[in-house]
């Protein structure tokens, strides 16, 4: 009677076990899901706020029509893109053509003073730091995510339910990586 018994209390003490492994995964590729999405609300947002921006520059800015052309053009390849991979790469170019446009914008004295410009700027900075602050925190999700899936022991319940790695939001442009250059 005395073996059932620690065989059974063994058989729970697995169970429970395997159900918190496998709960805390969920848990964790749920927190990635919730943070990718997180990415998504600013980023529609940075999209939102890119057709006034333009409209609004647009009057002022007679000569730097391919600037405003790129902007319109990344950000159509952004809204486009499916995979983090893809929505990475087009993200990187679209905030390089935005630099550009924050460059551009020194040599229009009334443009800078424009109140609608500055309110648009204002909005598009404080996007550009809330897209950093998402994007930190889900490749934060992310990395407590694939560790928990290659660490023993519950690599083990992650390959019985097929969990896979997901893809960190990395900048593919390198020049998003570098300081950029201001000369005046």
């Amino acid at each position: 009677m005395v073996p059932i018994i620690v065989i059974l209390a063994i058989v729970v003490v697995v169970v429970i076990w395997f159900v918190g492994i496998y709960n805390s995964l969920i848990k964790l590729r749920n927190r990635v899901k919730n943070g990718w999405s997180q990415i998504d609300v600013q980023l529609k947002r940075r999209h939102d706020l890119i057709p006034n921006l333009i409209e609004t520059v647009k009057g002022y800015m007679k000569h730097e029509r391919e600037t405003l052309e790129n902007i319109t053009a990344y950000r159509s390849q952004a809204m486009n893109a499916s995979s983090v991979g893809e929505k990475a790469e087009a993200e990187g170019l679209l905030g390089g053509a935005l630099g550009a446009l924050k460059i551009a914008v020194e040599a229009y004295p009334d443009l800078k003073a424009n109140q609608n410009f500055l309110s648009l700027q204002e909005e598009l900075t404080s996007t550009e730091n809330k897209i950093s602050y998402a994007r930190q925190s889900y490749n934060d999700q992310v990395l407590f995510y694939n560790n928990k899936i290659q660490m023993f022991p519950s690599n083990i319940v992650a390959g019985m339910f097929t969990f896979k790695e997901e893809e960190f939001f990395e900048l593919e442009d390198p020049s998003e990586k570098a300081v950029p250059k201001v000369e005046f």
